[in-house]
């Protein structure tokens, strides 16, 4: 499958975007002073589910960023032997 461009820098930016948003959730979920993600210094069921569900969205966003990462390097890659064809005919065509 092919991916167009704008598709696969759209992917890129979720991945990091994703990093970005659910690592500072997890950094606020761990400094909650509220007693909703500890009781008495122990985790609480709303932590854990918490955590869990950053640790699921660390995953699927790093997976979604290397598929955008991978679109965008292919077409990056398909621009550079374009440019190297358009050189190489331009020198045969001059000889």
């Amino acid at each position: 499958m092919k991916l167009s461009r704008p598709v696969s820098w759209f992917l890129l930016a979720f991945g990091v975007w994703s990093w970005v948003v659910w690592t500072t959730f997890v950094k606020n979920l761990w400094k909650d002073g509220s007693g909703l993600a500890f009781d008495d210094g122990k985790p609480t069921a709303y932590f854990w589910v918490h955590l869990t569900l950053a640790i699921v969205s660390f995953l699927l966003g790093t997976a979604i960023g290397l598929l955008g990462l991978r679109g965008v390097r292919a077409h990056r890659a398909a621009d550079r032997d374009a440019d190297g064809r358009k050189t190489a005919s331009r020198e045969t065509e001059s000889v």
